[in-house]
């Protein structure tokens, strides 16, 4: 007996996410790239623009604070705004950001001083956080699950990019616009997302309600912008032993001693106490930090070193910064194909942290006649330091942290390297104004230069030689200086990283060594169950078809391949017709072939008592639904077991109710939609006759 209505069982009863076809699917996608790269774009963008925008507004001293402001919220803005998404819809979440960035970059432009354009810097901070961590969600409401992985990379390679354009960008907009171009560019590109998004983007909302850990959100931001203050404004604003400055180091300990504590009682913290119970995380977390630290410190100051030491400009500037950029590019991804071949992570921070203290002291050493080779090697060499161990930190932590932590220990790694950023730039630029205002005091008194020219790149361009030569070593001994500081922190990361514990690689962890993203702290906000779909995907990809054969000759009681893959093309039709029959004439346009290629398979499965003809097309008997089932079923067992091999630990009730799930829905989903599969079919038979 053939049951038409039987697309109601467990089989049928999919969740799926929006069925986009090919052509929505990218626009959807390019939409959410957009998204990201402004987001990206604005955290290193700054760099080459920031020494022309101190010299127009002034506060020097605060220069900094103009990337630390838009790390710190954005930090904020990309925890709240994956709990946000959950309870809204990432649609309009992702909107909502855009809203808020375009805004911000608008009143950022048009900034006529420096706490002006502090204070809208961190309120774009929340829309690019809110734009980068709803854009990774959201790929998983529109890519089938069989194609997220290359989705993903790309998100990843977008972050990569941004290293690249950023600073390039920032010194083209500086010298043949405005520095306000640099935000004012924003406007157009995020208006054109905006109004596609509401039209395109699918909208999806999570089946559970999340838990908002809103007091710990509240005291790890207070206690962290407490700190990254007391750091900035020591020594400049205020005096070290001043009343201020401890206040705020003793307010930061305070505020940070609540967030531990409330994160042990919270019922889903934002950072588990638990994970720091082990040895790998904790030593993670800091190395990641001291990466954040390095980099971001080291793009904020490069290009101030090369417009006021070397006078180049701005572009210029942006142009001579790739040495680190492609040192960093190209040791991420070889230690990641490394690690990915041989399972071994460990020399790589140990390696990194050595190549990176000889990097920054090689930068330390460079002065206004530095020749451009001297400044590119010791650019370049600090990038490999960097890259050899950014890499290879949330392939360590996703090694050993419980499966249930997996998505917050990645997420957490981010956070610290997100923090060691904004603290980089924040100590940087409180040494740099320490000295800068001692060694620049000097040379304007003992050359006679004009105070209004040494404060701007083409300012001190212009000044006669003897004057032009004490100004320039008044940079070049205060970039020197930060540097110099900057060495030890690099020996504290490699007295660390010699700590650091090789455990063997999960599959799930090695598989993504590759991949870009981790490198560049892309936020990730993928819970475990995700992160399980990413390594069920892995696993039916490259393993799959070696065992299929046996698979069915067990489970679907010796159905060759060509019958299982009708059973299944008529399973996902009755699925997406929600009980309906199955055409053969669309089952053929989908494949983008004539009927008569297929219509041998169909009368073998018929005869087989698999199919059979229902209202003028096919539907699955019991027998057929039986065995497709038996077919499904073997598989995710057989993918059960190489997860649990691979993770070297038993998957919970809720994991195995996922892969039960998973495994459904990669059975009925159709890999590609076409918008009229019949008339392609006629086409192509047609054209074969």
């Amino acid at each position: 007996m053939v049951d038409t209505a039987a697309a109601a069982d467990e089989l049928t009863a999919a969740d799926d996410p929006p069925t986009l076809g090919k052509a929505a699917r990218n626009v959807a996608f390019a939409l959410i790239a957009g998204g990201m790269l402004l987001a990206a774009l604005d955290s290193t963008i700054m760099a080459t623009a920031l020494p022309t925008i101190v010299g127009d507004l002034g506060g020097g001293e605060h220069m900094t604070w103009v990337v630390t402001a838009y790390l710190l919220t954005q930090t904020i803005a990309t925890v709240l705004a994956g709990k946000f998404g959950d309870l809204f819809g990432r649609k309009t979440i992702f909107i909502l950001s855009i809203i808020v960035f375009v805004i911000a970059s608008a009143l950022a432009g048009a900034a006529q001083n420096m706490p002006w354009l502090i204070g809208m810097r961190a309120v774009q901070g929340l829309g690019g956080g809110g734009l980068t961590v709803t854009a990774t969600a959201m790929i998983g409401d529109i890519i089938p699950l069989r194609d997220r992985g290359k989705y993903q990379g790309a998100l990843g390679a977008v972050f990569g990019v941004t290293t690249v354009l950023g600073p390039l960008l920032g010194g083209l907009f500086t010298d043949h616009l405005s520095w306000r171009w640099v935000f004012y560019i924003n406007v157009p590109i995020a208006a054109v997302i905006l109004v596609l998004s509401f039209r395109l983007l699918p909208s999806t909302k999570a089946v559970t309600r999340p838990v908002i850990d809103y007091l710990g959100i509240a005291f790890v931001s207070a206690g962290s912008g407490a700190l990254i203050l007391a750091t900035s404004w020591g020594g400049t604003e205020y005096a070290w032993g001043s009343a201020t400055i401890i206040g705020l180091f003793v307010a930061s300990v305070v505020l940070l001693a609540i967030f531990v504590m409330v994160e042990l009682r919270a019922s889903d913290p934002v950072l588990p106490m638990r994970l720091f119970r082990g040895n790998v995380f904790s030593i993670s977390s800091v190395l990641s930090f001291i990466v954040g630290f390095a980099l971001l410190g080291a793009l904020t100051f490069l290009p101030t070193y090369l417009q006021y030491c070397q006078g180049v400009s701005a572009t210029v500037s942006g142009v001579r910064t790739f040495p680190m950029v492609i040192g960093l590019l190209i040791a991420s991804i070889s230690a990641g194909n490394v690690v990915s071949t041989t399972g071994r992570y460990k020399p790589f921070p140990i390696v990194g942290a050595v190549v990176m203290g000889i990097g920054l002291f090689l930068l330390s050493r460079l002065d206004a006649n530095s020749s451009t080779l001297t400044s590119s090697v010791a650019m370049f060499v600090l990038g490999v330091g960097i890259g050899l161990a950014m890499q290879v930190l949330t392939i360590i932590v996703q090694n050993t942290a419980d499966y249930r932590d997996l998505g917050v220990a990645t997420s957490g790694v981010t956070f610290f390297r997100t923090m060691g950023s904004s603290f980089g730039s924040s100590v940087f630029g409180a040494i740099y104004a320490n000295q800068l205002a001692s060694h620049l005091g000097k040379a304007v008194a003992s050359s006679g230069a004009d105070p209004k020219l040494v404060t701007t790149p083409d300012g001190v361009r212009s000044l006669p030689g003897a004057q032009h030569s004490s100004v320039v070593g008044a940079y070049a001994d205060s970039l020197q200086t930060v540097f110099t500081y900057a060495i030890p922190v690099a020996g504290l990361a490699l007295v660390i990283a010699v700590f650091l514990k090789q455990v063997p690689l999960r599959g799930l962890s090695q598989s993504g060594a590759t991949d870009v993203g981790p490198g560049f702290a892309i936020p990730d906000q993928r819970t475990s169950q995700e992160q399980l779909e990413g390594q069920i995907v892995r696993i039916l990809k490259t393993g799959l078809p070696a065992v299929a054969p046996r698979l069915l000759r067990e489970a679907g009681g010796g159905l060759d391949a060509v019958q299982m893959w009708i059973l299944r093309q008529v399973a996902i039709y009755q699925h997406q017709a929600e009980g309906g029959v199955a055409d053969p004439v669309v089952i053929a346009g989908r494949k983008r072939m004539p009927v008569g290629v297929i219509q041998p398979a169909i009368d073998d499965a018929m005869q087989a008592g698999l199919i059979a003809s229902a209202e003028g097309g096919l539907v699955l008997t019991d027998q057929g639904r039986a065995v497709f089932r038996a077919v499904v079923r073997a598989i995710a067992a057989w993918v059960r077991q190489q997860i649990e091999r691979e993770n070297e630990a038993p998957l919970t009730d809720a994991e195995l109710e996922q892969l039960r799930r998973i495994a459904r829905r990669l059975a009925l989903h159709e890999e590609e939609q076409i918008s009229d599969p019949v008339a392609a079919a006629r086409s192509l038979a047609a054209d074969s006759s």
